[in-house]
């Protein structure tokens, strides 16, 4: 839309980065480490957006699938070494499959990441201002700024009013691809079958567990396919558990007896309409209060658990994906192929929560490659100029997004959208034109890994 007349107009900038989640703080430290004027709108008071405001956690993993290799480092490594400096997270390079930091799953879960998330918020800032990166707190987007198919920025509104915040070259990490909708890209949305996605997910945080007595049972119940999964079907068998969930999804933290809880499930919501939304906090809070009691009165060593907090927003595992140059699939996962403008690398499985049941989860029916990759031309929407996308809303089809969508590959992903952002910028030329071969030698030099095809210099 253009706007004519009450619009304040923000200085410009050469990179705006719309959202401060995973693959916002990758793309802002990037493109201003790389000398672009940066500028990050977030909607939140702080940074981080799953990381913290939906107290998602631990990062899913940054390794190949056989655990040897670390796939995503980067911006993401720093970040995460810069917690853990602070005792306030591990390296994946430390935590194993199955063990609790992984929530006792095997399959995709070796090496993830344990975190705090009041350090995620404080690294995560440091990070930016840092770099040079201005900030825009409390700023939600509302609209795109488009002529002749060119993004040139976007609306904001603030808390002084609507503000128009113009740039050369704009990186939608907004997670549902708002800014590349609103500018009229092409989107898919949904399982191509009927067009639902997967549910959403109100994570919580318990304190209270007795650690022992939880991994005492966990570890003499191996048929359970997922914790306490006997007693979640005797549950509801009866109607008695309170979430359309198999089991109970939990991780432990660094607190002793505190544990991330990723069993709320709430079905058939668009994480795209406001209304939607506001029905999926109202069942999500619901539903967390009856498990806190459900887990109180069944669950070995949660007697005397009590919730510690909820997440101030609603977690959203898909909704819309741009369409790019470039449309990531399922058999590029399974296959393990190689694209000559790879950006990162990711080993996390296909992992789809059924859109319409209680069932899902990382699953080795997919058969994914012990390592794939991701192309440039999947952060390239097909019909806009002065856009690149990172993060959930990248270009690929639901399977596939379902293995992308976790944080490690979003910080991957917005990394290399920023850096393409500032070369683009600083070669005067839009970002579908940049140079694959430079924006690789900078990912390299910054501490990317591409795998052994791509060294520097290779060019």
């Amino acid at each position: 839309m253009q706007y004519t007349t009450d619009l304040h107009t923000a200085s410009e900038s050469d990179v705006l980065v719309v959202g401060g989640g995973p693959a916002g703080i990758g793309a802002a430290v990037a493109a201003a480490r790389a000398g672009a004027r940066t500028v990050l709108v977030e909607r939140y008071g702080s940074l981080g957006g799953n990381l913290t405001a939906g107290l998602v956690g631990p990062c899913m993993t940054s390794f190949s699938l056989d655990g040897r290799t670390q796939l995503i480092r980067g911006v993401f490594d720093e970040f995460v070494r810069r917690m853990e400096a602070m005792g306030q997270a591990l390296h994946p390079s430390r935590t194993h499959a199955a063990d609790a930091y992984a929530g006792f799953i095997e399959y995709g879960h070796d090496k993830v990441t344990p975190f705090e998330p009041e350090a995620a918020k404080t690294v995560a800032m440091q990070m930016c201002l840092e770099a040079g990166v201005e900030l825009a707190l409390h700023s939600f987007v509302c609209d795109s700024l488009v002529i002749d198919g060119r993004v040139e920025g976007v609306v904001t509104a603030e808390k002084d009013g609507l503000r128009a915040r113009k740039a050369a070259v704009v990186v939608d990490c907004s997670a549902d691809g708002d800014v590349a909708a609103r500018a009229g890209a092409a989107t898919e949305f949904g399982r191509e079958s009927d067009g639902l996605v997967q549910p959403m997910t109100l994570f919580f945080r318990i304190a209270g567990i007795d650690d022992e007595e939880v991994e005492r049972y966990v570890r003499s119940h191996p048929e359970d396919f997922r914790p306490f999964a006997s007693i979640v079907a005797k549950a509801r068998a009866e109607g008695r558990f309170p979430a359309p969930r198999m089991g109970v999804g939990m991780y432990k933290t660094l607190r002793p007896g505190v544990w991330r809880i990723n069993t709320t499930r709430i079905l058939g919501k668009d994480a795209t309409r406001s209304a939607d939304l506001t029905a999926a906090e109202i069942e999500g809070r619901d539903q967390v209060l009856k498990l806190v009691e459900f887990f109180r009165a069944e669950l070995p060593g949660f007697g005397d658990c009590e919730l510690l907090d909820t997440a101030a927003t609603i977690g959203v595992r898909e909704s819309r994906r741009v369409v790019g140059e470039y449309v990531l699939t399922l058999e590029d996962l399974q296959t393990g192929v190689h694209f000559d403008d790879v950006i990162a690398m990711c080993a996390y499985p296909v992992d789809i929560h059924d859109p319409a049941g209680s069932g899902g989860g990382s699953d080795e029916k997919w058969g994914t490659a012990n390592a794939y990759e991701i192309p440039y031309r999947s952060l390239v929407p097909r019909d806009l100029e002065g856009l690149l996308v990172a993060g959930r809303c990248a270009s690929a089809t639901h399977e596939a997004m379902a293995a992308i969508r976790v944080m490690p590959p979003a910080f991957a992903m917005g990394q290399a959208a920023g850096t393409a952002a500032a070369l683009a910028v600083a070669g005067g030329i839009a970002p579908r034109d940049v140079d694959v071969d430079s924006l690789q030698e900078r990912l390299l030099a910054d501490g990317a890994y591409l795998g052994e095809r791509v060294v520097v210099g290779a060019a």
